[in-house]
């Protein structure tokens, strides 16, 4: 015959204290009570995040359109899809910056200042793709901090910002393998 233990749950608020706290500042969505971060620093920190993909964007997609030559084809097919990529990656910033309270700055004055990265044209291929693949860099070392600073207090976008950067780690490796391809004159 079994008896029954008494089980604790030693790190769980009880159910009941768990339900009040819900409701209470329910106008906060995402952000409860047990938010130990500065939510207003936390937008700023990903409005920057935010700021740098806008400006990878609109450099992929120059790029893209830019990109000339024999060896063009699939370097425009990279750029693209590094645009789509930089752009959902904006999307998703967007939306946890909303879910934290804030508001995503996406204006046009300022864009280049809040952002991480440069806004580099490059000349020719070649150019295009190293000024990518320092964008990248840049963009990898920047989302380790940010992942460091969320990871104190706040899992989800330090999740968040984790799946960025391993996106960028790719495009970085896809840039690379590129430039490893092209003929060394061009």
């Amino acid at each position: 015959m079994a008896t029954k233990e008494k089980v604790e749950k030693p790190f769980l608020t009880d159910v009941q204290t768990l339900r009040k706290r819900a409701r209470q500042h329910i106008d906060e969505g995402a952000v409860t009570e047990s938010y130990a971060g500065d939510p207003v620093t936390s937008c700023k920190v990903l409005n920057d995040a935010l700021a740098t993909e806008i400006v990878c964007v609109l450099r992929y997609k120059r790029h893209y359109f830019m990109a000339k030559g024999i060896h063009a084809g699939p370097v425009k097919d990279e750029f693209l899809e590094h645009a789509g990529d930089e752009q959902r990656h904006a999307d998703m910033i967007s939306e946890r910056i909303v879910q934290l309270g804030g508001a995503p700055d996406l204006a046009p004055e300022g864009l280049h200042a809040r952002s991480h990265t440069e806004y580099v044209e490059g000349d020719t291929l070649v150019d295009m793709i190293k000024e990518d693949l320092v964008a990248e860099r840049i963009a990898i070392d920047s989302y380790r901090e940010m992942a460091t600073y969320f990871s104190k207090f706040d899992t989800t976008t330090r999740k968040m910002i984790e799946a960025i950067q391993a996106d960028e780690e790719d495009h970085a490796d896809d840039l690379a393998d590129l430039l490893d391809r092209l003929p060394k004159n061009m």
